[in-house]
């Protein structure tokens, strides 16, 4: 008689998913909180160059998922493309942990070490984060699905906790990489103390990997039909040929700005025609739908473009212009690192998803929960009144340092209106575009979410700060100015959610789709790659 396994409680397999998520977070944050300034202070780029290769490269891991989620379900398997994914991303932060001068990498080299430097080792690192995260992000969305399939009662409540592994992963190590970076920093020198922070988060995957080494019975039977079939190399050559040469299409599009342009031209072009060619080919009783999907496409491009600046703008002003002493009362408690500042978005967001998740389930008892198109609305008002925080704490700043009280209060505002808008973009998709036409979209959906992260990098460079200026009164001039500009676009972009509100009523009715009634809870984080 065979013997059978015994069944796995969908609780075991969840955490082992959990686990892997909260590592990977801990990964990617670590590295993001330190990117623009490593680029600036170790790689010798202007504030503009860096934020533009930042925009870059956040532009490319939002948008590769829409390809791995396909590789994963159709070729390699969810739970195999996820360990692959994870073992990428191990390998880039690994490549980041290597110092270019123990590989005797410089610039100005000649022949082809001219081509071996240290920005080149960066681009490629980058390149293969890319790739990792295309492979990881929406196969460990979709193993949650799986595990809880069936199950509605649980599903919801499975995200919301399946987000505070992001949480927590990105509060750890945006507390934990810059501080690793001053500390080794200053005691076996500075090149040292940066690559040994990216080292951690190389650690934190093989910690994931570990993990889920101990645990992977609990998903043995959690996956997609190539999970249980032995690796068709058929298939997977060309999926791991094709992502080789990703790596260096991403490192040539990350080092040249005019290619990144034409890429977004390009994505912007794409995105169109998508929209276009559904809409065409669309029954007329699905063409309100696909219309009020387009419009609020394009509000969720623009709430983007306010979210990219976190790692590229309040990042810089942070470094220039913000008292790092932290107060309470007139008693110092402690000196904040100027990247860390960062990691208030997780702290609010922890802080405020118990009371929107409160407000939206009282709000649904009495039938008065807002619709999708006034969340974005509100949320838009959350984020200006955010960018006007950081006018109001210059009007008392000290020789041009404001205090550390107005990037905690301007971070809550900004993370409320993330709160509001986050969770609603693929839930905008499940609500209005047939499901038929769903795969197109959410890859539609990815790329629009990629090209608001570059131009929010160009928006960051109004802000740009010349070499000649090194008085924080200036500075604080330049970044103010471009806040309140900021702040001004998101009331203009209230004003029109406004104003669109009777349309996107008049749509929504009209749209036929039986799944316009279900409202989810708010995500934590803006992590669009997993929503349900």
């Amino acid at each position: 008689m065979a013997i059978q396994n015994p069944p796995v409680s969908q609780t075991r397999s969840f955490t082992t998913v959990f686990m892997i998520e909260m590592w990977e977070r801990f990964g990617f944050y670590g590295m993001q909180v330190l990117m623009v300034t490593f680029l600036m202070k170790k790689l010798g780029f202007v504030d503009t160059r860096a934020n533009l290769v930042w925009g870059a490269a956040a532009a490319l891991i939002y948008a590769t998922p829409a390809i791995g989620g396909w590789v994963g379900d159709k070729l390699l398997g969810t739970r195999r493309t996820m360990l692959i994914g994870a073992t990428v991303l191990a390998i880039g932060y690994s490549i980041l942990w290597i110092p270019p001068e123990t590989l005797g990498l410089t610039d100005g080299g000649s022949g082809l070490m001219a081509l071996l430097t240290p920005a080149n080792l960066t681009y490629f690192a980058l390149g293969v984060i890319v790739v990792g995260n295309g492979f990881f992000k929406p196969n460990a969305g979709n193993l949650v699905r799986k595990i809880y399939e069936g199950d509605d009662t649980k599903i919801d409540s499975a995200f919301t906790i399946y987000y505070m592994a992001v949480n927590v992963g990105s509060m750890l190590s945006m507390t934990a990489t810059p501080w690793i970076r001053d500390y080794i920093g200053a005691r076996y020198g500075d090149s040292i103390g940066w690559h040994t922070a990216f080292g951690c988060c190389a650690v934190g995957l093989v910690l994931g990997l570990i993990i889920y080494f101990f645990m992977r019975r609990a998903l043995r039977d959690i996956g997609s039909p190539a999970d249980d079939l032995p690796m068709n190399m058929r298939r997977a050559l060309p999926v791991f040929g094709t992502a080789f040469l990703l790596i260096f299409v991403v490192a040539f599009i990350l080092q040249s700005e005019a290619v990144a342009r034409v890429c977004v031209y390009a994505a912007g072009v794409l995105i169109l025609g998508v929209f276009a060619h559904l809409i065409r080919s669309s029954q007329p009783s699905e063409r309100a739908g696909l219309i009020a999907a387009l419009v609020l496409t394009v509000q969720t491009i623009f709430f983007f473009i306010f979210y990219s600046q976190m790692a590229t703008s309040l990042n810089l002003f942070a470094q220039h212009n913000v008292d790092l002493s932290f107060n309470v009362f007139g008693v110092h408690l402690f000196n904040w690192i100027p990247e860390q500042y960062q990691n208030l978005n997780a702290i609010w967001i922890v802080v405020l998803s118990p009371v929107l998740v409160f407000a939206y389930n009282s709000l649904g008892r009495i039938g008065k929960d807002p619709s999708i198109a006034l969340k974005f609305a509100l949320g838009f008002a959350a984020v200006a009144v955010g960018f006007f925080m950081y006018g109001v704490g210059a009007s008392s700043a000290v020789a041009g340092q404001v205090s550390s009280w107005t990037m905690i209060w301007g971070y809550g505002w900004y993370s409320l209106g993330e709160l509001l808008v986050s969770g609603l973009g693929l839930a905008m998709i499940a609500r209005y575009v047939p499901s038929r036409m769903g795969g197109f979209m959410m890859g539609a959906y990815y790329v629009a979410v990629g090209l608001s992260q570059y131009l929010g990098s160009i928006v960051a460079n109004y802000a740009h700060i010349p070499d000649n200026i090194t008085d924080p009164v200036q500075s604080l001039t330049i970044y103010v100015s471009l806040f309140n500009k900021l702040g001004f676009v998101g009331i203009a972009c209230v004003l029109i959610a406004l104003a669109m509100l009777p349309l996107m009523n008049k749509l929504s009715a009209s749209h036929s789709d039986p799944a316009n009634n279900h409202t989810p809870l708010p995500a934590v984080r803006s992590e669009e790659f997993n929503n349900p």
